[in-house]
């Protein structure tokens, strides 16, 4: 596709998603994702044609810049908005549909278990909240939403809204299918200590009963 109208549709994106945006020479000199977005299609390109260490001079510079890092290897498509864009990371077999958006903070990244295909696939339409973090080489649908914070470590389906750590659907196709408790969440932490009190009062039981044993032997 032309560079001049692919430039134009990501400033119009920018424009459409961002309330702050007050004209296209700002975004197009100031927007840091903007800039992360247009130099990767050029490491891209790169690192298509095999030439990786001018592939990744690019993608590393950029970073440096911007705080973005995007691997040349990764697979974009048109129209994404990278918003603020502060600490973002793409890994290199991610794959981003159409018209995504990503605020500051999210990691399209691997776990380090996995070979070949290590990281996400993320559908068109689809929505990250701020300091989410995709591992793991699963699929994102279509016009999904995924909650700042959220850790996402297994397949959500198109048109649903996932949060948590780890994350999980509530709401698909509008609407709410797990009745979110915002206040009596669970406490992992807690949880686990009382594993340990329970077990500390399991262990005394037993050290009782073989301190009466001993003293009834020595009767």
């Amino acid at each position: 596709m032309n560079y001049f109208r692919l430039l134009k549709e990501d400033i119009q994106c920018v424009k459409d998603r961002d309330p702050a945006a007050t004209s296209a020479l700002e975004i197009l000199l100031l927007y840091p994702g903007l800039k992360a977005v247009r130099s990767h299609r050029r490491a891209h390109w790169f690192y298509k044609h095999n030439m990786h260490f001018f592939a990744r001079l690019i993608s590393q510079r950029t970073a440096r810049k911007t705080n973005i890092e995007i691997h040349p290897g990764a697979t974009i498509g048109r129209r994404l908005f990278i918003d603020h864009g502060t600490g973002v990371v793409i890994g290199e077999t991610a794959v981003i549909g159409d018209d995504v958006t990503l605020y500051q903070g999210v990691t399209l990244g691997g776990t380090g278990k996995d070979v070949g295909k290590r990281h996400p696939t993320v559908g068109s339409g689809v929505m990250i909240g701020a300091g989410a973090k995709v591992l793991g080489p699963f699929s994102i649908g279509d016009n999904t939403k995924i909650a700042a914070g959220s850790l996402v470590l297994h397949e959500i389906p198109e048109n649903c809204t996932a949060v948590g750590a780890p994350a999980r659907v509530v709401k698909r196709d509008g609407k709410r299918v797990d009745m979110l408790d915002q206040v009596h969440i669970p406490d992992p932490v807690m949880q686990e200590f009382e594993k340990l009190y329970k077990r500390i009062d399991e262990l005394e039981n037993e050290l009782h009963l073989l301190k009466g044993e001993d003293t009834n032997e020595g009767v």
